[in-house]
């Protein structure tokens, strides 16, 4: 965003790297697809369907159970299987366990290079039950990335729904809300960090996908609202061992 920002090291000696790049142009149209219409898929729908973007939005339930929310937005909704189609990004926010069941080919139909967000967290104890992978030391998103057969872009994982709503600011914000991001792409990195700044948020890279641990439940990122500062600090902080509360 302008001028440079200082990078943070890690303690396993990679870079955590602050957003330095230009918003998307304004008047520039996204076909994005939605994946999962609960509070954080909702309020995806609801900030970028104001910021003017084509978004098509699906759950589970089939979309004659979205009506009130494509009226409300503007938003098309469809099936699971016609959620990617044309594509430029796709947010799947769905619970973990519920990954596996995505219909097989679902990203088929999607634009070339699709930038594909996952929202997810592993809760074995208050939802997923057990994920041996996860349980043995697999990151979340890697675990995704393996069920779905994509890579993803770990983001908006921490982010309490309402905030995605009610703490956007414009670009140069004194204390503008930072979001990590982690992920391997850094094509469709960079995508989703100049969609994440036009909704209304800074972005700090967390690394790839095998540095995602640092963004999980129980991390000092997770959850947290704060600048870009204050979040590669936390960053730094976290540990890689998953604590008790958050293994099944």
């Amino acid at each position: 965003m302008g001028n440079a920002r200082p990078e943070y090291l890690s303690r396993s000696g990679g870079w955590l790297r602050y957003d330095t790049s230009e918003p998307t142009p304004e008047g520039s149209v996204m076909k994005i697809g939605i994946i999962g219409a609960g509070n954080i898929g909702g309020n995806l729908t609801r900030r970028l369907t104001a910021l003017g973007h084509d978004v098509s939005v699906a759950n589970s339930r089939g979309p004659q159970t979205l009506t009130a929310l494509a009226e409300e937005t503007g938003a098309t909704p469809v099936t699971v299987e016609e959620a990617a189609r044309g594509a430029q990004v796709v947010v799947v926010t769905i619970p973990l366990k519920a990954v596996p069941d995505l219909p097989s080919g679902f990203l088929d139909g999607a634009a070339e290079n699709v930038a594909v967000i996952d929202t997810g967290n592993y809760y074995p104890q208050q939802r997923d039950g057990k994920i041996a992978e996860i349980e043995d030391g697999l990151t979340e998103s890697r675990w995704t990335e393996r069920q779905i057969g994509h890579p993803v872009i770990k983001a908006f994982n921490g982010t309490y729904a309402q905030d995605i709503l009610d703490k956007p600011q414009p670009v140069g914000t004194p204390g503008r809300v930072a979001l990590p991001v982690s992920g391997d792409d850094e094509a469709a990195k960079k995508v989703v960090r100049d969609l994440i700044d036009e909704i209304g948020f800074d972005t700090v890279d967390t690394g790839g996908q095998d540095e995602s641990w640092r963004q999980q439940p129980g991390t000092p990122v997770y959850g947290l609202a704060a600048d870009t500062e204050a979040v590669a600090k936390a960053l730094t902080e976290a540990s890689s061992e998953r604590t008790a509360e958050w293994r099944a």
